[in-house]
């Protein structure tokens, strides 16, 4: 009986998985991915890092799990290194928005010490 159940769960999968059309990535796409951030957890620092055709008129913003904005940064470079030692342990949230405020990316990290 155990069989027949993987073999109908596997056919099912093959299934679904092979008709489904492979979508492509655009801007508004939330698949689409503009900042990496290292290292996670943190100690004393992080770093994050955005990609080169992002728009410069994007602003971040950091808040503690509370929902308490910790930073605002509204220019941007292409690289940001936050230095942590102000901030408490626990886990930050981290967004990016365009200018009329709509979250482009969001995110979380963890500050360990």
């Amino acid at each position: 009986m155990k069989k027949i159940f993987y073999i109908l769960f596997f056919i099912a999968g093959i299934s679904s998985k092979g008709f489904t059309q492979a979508k492509q990535a655009t801007a508004i796409d939330p698949a689409v991915k503009y900042i990496k951030f290292y290292p996670n957890p943190a100690v004393s620092a992080i770093n994050f890092e955005f990609q080169h055709d992002f728009d410069r008129s994007y602003s971040f913003q950091i808040y503690n799990f509370i929902g308490k904005k910790i930073l605002d940064i509204r220019t941007l470079n292409s690289k940001l290194n936050i230095n942590l030692t102000e901030y408490y342990r626990g886990v930050y949230i981290y967004q990016l928005r365009d200018k009329s405020g709509k979250i482009i990316e969001s995110g979380k990290f963890q500050v360990i010490k």
